[in-house]
């Protein structure tokens, strides 16, 4: 039984292999490589520029705002999915976004957001005048959001069902009202929650690139687009290899970070 064990656990050693570790190792060496093709450590001499640390400081910035704006909406709604007595139609609707198309959401908060658009006709029917929301910050942030709120729901709303009905009604008879019963016991039990949600929020919310072309414009440079423009515009594999090695490098670090807050909790 332990020979059939190891045998099938083969195909993931394999994809892991060829999927993850020599992309890994490709990136570690055409970081070494400058656009001339020469052997250089001018590409982390590049990333340490005020140009690049800027760029890498904008990113976070916009994922914690995404994260942050992500998580006020997502909290509320999860508390409220889990008081629900159709929890499973609340869930449908919710997981039902995300079988579509992330291209094609896209396009459709473009149509929402445009000079044309949707909310621009109706603050013309309302005479007011025309919002321009397209091509900017806050439109990227919005549409981030919208995106990641499944993903941060999920999690807290898995976490709020496993507390126990009877821990929240000892609170309520030993006079803790609804703020203190949710300060001392419901946050404190979602924690892992939270923080997974926060992992798979904030993590890829650093390396968006394609909803900051079509929504943002130019007005949003974050890790993701300067990978995309290092290896599909300039052609600098190199630049664009050291750049994902710190994102990758940086990503493991919230993890590590997340994860060490969460055994803490627990101990």
């Amino acid at each position: 039984m332990r020979k059939i064990s190891n045998f099938l656990f083969i195909p993931y050693l394999l994809w892991m292999v060829l999927f993850i570790i020599v992309p890994v190792i490709l990136l570690v060496y055409f970081s070494f490589i400058d656009i001339n093709g020469h052997f250089s450590f001018s590409n982390y001499k590049q990333i340490l520029s005020m140009k690049y640390l800027s760029m890498i400081w904008d990113s976070v910035i916009y994922a914690i705002a995404i994260t942050v704006l992500t998580l006020l909406v997502s909290y509320p709604a999860a508390y409220f999915i889990k008081a629900s007595k159709n929890q499973n139609l609340w869930l449908l609707i919710l997981i039902i976004p995300t079988w579509i198309n992330l291209l094609l959401k896209t396009y459709a908060f473009i149509g929402l957001f445009s000079h044309d658009g949707i909310i621009n006709q109706l603050l013309n029917i309302l005479h007011l005048p025309k919002a321009h929301l397209l091509f900017t910050a806050l439109a990227f942030l919005i549409v981030a959001t919208y995106i990641y709120i499944p993903f941060m729901i999920l999690p807290i709303f898995n976490s709020m069902k496993d507390i126990p009905n009877n821990l929240l009604q000892a609170a309520k008879d030993l006079g803790a009202n609804p703020f203190t019963t949710f300060r001392k016991v419901i946050l404190p039990l979602t924690k892992q929650g939270i923080l997974t949600g926060i992992q798979v929020t904030f993590i890829p919310a650093l390396s968006l690139f394609m909803i900051t072309r079509l929504i943002a414009g130019n007005k949003v440079i974050n890790i993701g687009t300067s990978i995309e423009e290092q290896f599909l515009v300039i052609q600098n594999y190199g630049m664009g290899s050291t750049i994902a090695l710190f994102l990758i490098v940086f990503m493991a670090f919230i993890l590590v970070i997340t994860n060490s807050k969460t055994s803490n909790g627990k101990g």
